[in-house]
């Protein structure tokens, strides 16, 4: 398993720098999409997630209406999605500026605890995509975690409470190390296996 997952790295390894180098490039004024991407996955599809907030740039975010007819048919859970929204200027503000804080489990952890709607996961995720993660969290999602079922990290559907979470980020973090493929790189490497593509 081990093997076969270095050979799909190698196999990969320039696509997957190219996509880890345009998250660190990202310029500052598109933080905010990323922000509010991260409030929408949660079980939900990206791509129509990330349609979503293209069309949400040209409304005000506290027309609840108006956003809630663009969150209906992409995303769920989309009114209290909606409501989070309404107020996620101000919780991006909040955030903002701390983000250069260099220990990145840290950081990710106060952005948890600062956005409502956002758990580890999402927290790590953001970060992940505008390039401020640096190989220090994990963003467990259900395909990481099929993954490190696969191989024998974790035990079949953990319960992810925010213990587990950060048990299961510490044994992701050494297989990492072992097999000599940096954390955010095996994050998306795993997400192409399982969609057969690298997106967000």
């Amino acid at each position: 398993m081990k093997k076969e997952l270095i050979y799909l790295y190698k196999k990969n390894k320039s696509i997957i720098e190219s996509k880890i180098s345009a998250f660190k490039s990202l310029p500052e004024k598109d933080y905010f999409k990323e922000f509010m991407f991260c409030l929408l996955t949660p079980q939900s599809n990206a791509k129509k997630c990330w349609d979503a907030v293209e069309k949400l740039e040209n409304i005000s975010l506290k027309d609840t209406k108006k956003v809630e007819e663009i969150l209906k048919k992409r995303t769920r859970f989309y009114k209290t999605k909606a409501a989070r929204l309404s107020k996620s200027q101000e919780a991006f503000n909040q955030i903002f500026s701390i983000l250069n804080n260099a220990n990145r489990i840290s950081l990710r952890n106060k952005i948890q605890e600062l956005v409502n709607g956002y758990g580890l996961k999402e927290a790590g995720h953001f970060l992940r995509n505008i390039g401020k993660s640096d190989n220090q969290i994990a963003i467990l999602d259900r395909h990481i975690l099929r993954n490190l079922e696969n191989l024998q990290i974790v035990s079949p559907s953990p319960k992810l409470t925010k213990k587990t979470y950060l048990e299961i980020e510490q044994k992701f973090l050494k297989f990492a190390k072992d097999v000599s493929i940096p954390i955010d790189h095996l994050d998306l490497l795993f997400w192409s296996k399982e969609t057969g593509e690298i997106f967000k």
